[in-house]
């Protein structure tokens, strides 16, 4: 019975969490449930394994990554784009939530793009709000290296952003 509730409160936790990683690491939408469930199983099945003195989420995130890796490779999928398309809006939608929309879909290109450590480091920092030493465990880095990482990944966004603003132009 205990164990029933340890599971169910994991899965409350970090349940969105271990959704968005998948996502950001290139797991499709049609997929998500099936992969995050292969995840709890191997939470479950090891969570007696995990050392106390390591931290639960940078745990989750290294299942979370490795079981995304396994799935692209199975379906030879290199980097999917993290939001599907979305519909072209009617010509009475709202031009906000359309520019809101144009913003998510251009941010998901530009995260898909990124290389598998950066895409890490500035998903954890700029998304997940998580602080640099809690990244660097996550990713198993120094706390420097982090950070130049982050550097590089936001250097690299801002002049894809600025590419596909000057094409789109």
């Amino acid at each position: 019975m205990q164990a029933h509730a340890a599971a169910r409160q994991i899965v409350r936790q970090y349940g969105a969490f271990v959704w968005r990683t998948l996502r950001y690491q290139g797991v499709a939408e049609r997929d998500l449930e099936d992969v995050s469930q292969e995840v709890f199983i191997i939470i479950f099945q090891k969570l007696a394994q995990l050392e106390r003195s390591s931290s639960i989420r940078a745990w989750i995130y290294g299942i979370s990554v490795r079981v995304a890796a396994g799935y692209r490779r199975r379906f030879r999928i290199h980097r999917e784009v993290l939001v599907d398309e979305v519909p072209e809006l009617a010509a009475s939608a709202d031009s906000g939530e359309a520019d809101r929309l144009h913003a998510r879909r251009q941010l998901a290109q530009v995260i898909a793009r990124l290389d598998e450590d950066k895409r890490a480091v500035f998903v954890l920092h700029e998304l997940e709000h998580l602080e640099m030493t809690e990244i660097a465990e996550i990713v198993g880095c120094p706390v420097a290296t982090g950070y130049s990482r982050l550097a590089a990944a936001k250097k690299q966004a801002l002049a894809m952003l600025s590419r596909m603003s000057k094409e789109s132009k």
